[in-house]
């Protein structure tokens, strides 16, 4: 069913698939090495402004568009502006989301894989015997391996595919009341672990370093840099102008309360971004490894402190199997945007659009694969295949597009269209939204949109 012709059964179902699509695998690590490295507590509280001034007003804003709309994106956007009297042309803001997610999408399905390669490796070793050595050797082993990295990307697109497949009620539905949960308890489980985990030889307690480091205020970092960090985090990990929110707006029913539902998403998010510092960095500080190693700190350092940890076997393979369901769901979400375009605009079922869609998102990936090996010397103004995705889809098409939705949602739509849709218990709460969107996000958002550029 094409967006508009379904929807969701209940508000929990629609807040564990947003939120399921928001939480993906940033959150897990990104979110709090750049807590703990601008400031800890005092970074957290920008960073919630960031995202309940900047990041939930742009998502409320796109998820009122879909909803109005009834459709794909760009049908939703140009009903929208019809509706107000406003230029067909603005469907091109639907088209900018549809974009980005495909693009990313490319990308992040083959990180995906890694994941999932490394939830069987888990499961097979609990990488025992590692040592940053052999994490290293065996990290650069799966980069050079096309086949292997391939065959682990298809697992994690067939996966996707059979969710979407089966349609919004019998796939996304299904799939999300049991995975949210699912990855909700194993953060839990896996943070209360860490808390009762013993100190390792060097008598170093993990737990209350990490808590140190994430919820430590340091003023002193707090500069421009730090704001522009925190806007930037709050607007990405959000997953705002992907077209996935709008997509599960229009499947959203007017009976549910779409302002709350925004807030309490960005509030999840958040806290799961936090909870996911408590499963992280105890395991990091514990084992005495590098809490900055970024991207490399899931598959080069934490194998190693798995590997040196009691009960490092089991912790591993939760941890992998956390991280594989938060890859996952937001896959879902990346996919049944441009699915729910593709079914719509050539007027075909779901299984087929779904196929089209996964199989050509399968076929563009081999390049995304390739640039981290044979492909990895071919560059475009020193920048390979993954790096030219990264910059067109992160720093061009997401702030470019959010500033676009911000200002139809806020100048293009009527007071009253957006009262309607927003159906608020206080009037006030509309104008402090109205506000936000029309004047403080657009020009936030464009300072995000001209550093990118700069950079």
């Amino acid at each position: 069913m094409a967006a508009g012709s379904a929807h969701w059964s209940s508000r929990f179902v629609f807040l564990m698939a947003s939120v399921g699509f928001a939480v993906g695998l940033g959150n897990i690590w990104r979110f709090p090495y750049i807590t703990g490295e601008n400031g800890g507590a005092a970074f957290v509280l920008v960073y919630l402004a960031c995202a309940f001034g900047i990041g939930a007003p742009i998502l409320i804003a796109e998820m009122l568009i879909g909803r109005r709309g009834q459709g794909s994106p760009t049908t939703a956007v140009a009903r929208v502006a019809a509706e107000n009297g406003s230029s067909r042309h603005w469907q091109w803001v639907g088209g900018m989301g549809l974009l980005a997610a495909f693009t990313i999408e490319i990308v992040y399905a083959v990180v995906v894989g890694w994941v999932l390669w490394y939830l069987f490796k888990a499961v097979n070793t609990g990488f025992l015997g590692f040592d940053g050595a052999v994490a290293d050797a065996e990290f650069v082993a799966v980069l050079d391996n096309s086949v292997g990295m391939l065959a682990w990307t298809l697992v994690g697109l067939a996966i996707t595919g059979m969710i979407i497949y089966a349609g919004v009620k019998d796939g996304i539905e299904r799939a999300v009341i049991i995975l949210m949960p699912l990855m909700f308890l194993l953060l839990a489980v896996l943070a209360v672990y860490n808390y009762f985990m013993p100190p390792s030889g060097a008598q170093v307690n993990g737990f209350s370093q990490a808590i140190t480091w994430l919820f430590t205020p340091d003023f002193s970092k707090i500069g421009f840099s730090t704001v522009l960090a925190a806007i930037g985090q709050a607007f990405f990990s959000l997953g705002v102008a992907m077209a996935g929110m709008m997509v599960y707006g229009a499947y959203m029913p007017k009976s549910i309360p779409l302002t709350r539902s925004v807030l309490l998403i960005v509030t999840v998010d958040t806290g799961v971004a936090l909870l996911a510092g408590l499963v992280v960095f105890p395991v990091v500080f514990q084992n005495g490894l590098d809490p900055a190693a970024g991207a490399g700190l899931i598959f080069q350092t934490l194998p190693v402190g798995f590997a040196e940890m009691p009960g490092g076997h089991a912790f591993s393979i939760l941890f992998f199997l956390m991280l594989s369901v938060a890859g996952i769901t937001s896959m879902v979400g990346l996919v049944e945007a441009v699915n729910s375009w593709v079914e719509e605009r050539f007027s075909i079922p779901r299984h087929q659009s779904a196929l089209l869609v996964v199989g050509s998102i399968a076929v563009l990936s081999v390049l995304s694969i390739l640039s981290y090996n044979v492909m990895s010397d071919w560059a475009v103004w020193g920048k390979n295949f993954n790096d030219i995705m990264d910059v067109f889809s992160n720093q061009i098409l997401l702030p470019l597009g959010g500033l676009l939705i911000a200002v139809f949602a806020g100048w293009a739509m009527t007071k009253e269209a957006t009262a309607d849709e927003l159906n608020t218990a206080s009037s006030g709460a509309h104008e402090i939204w109205r506000f936000l969107i029309r004047f403080v996000v657009p020009p936030a958002v464009a300072v995000i949109f001209v550093m990118g550029i700069i950079e």
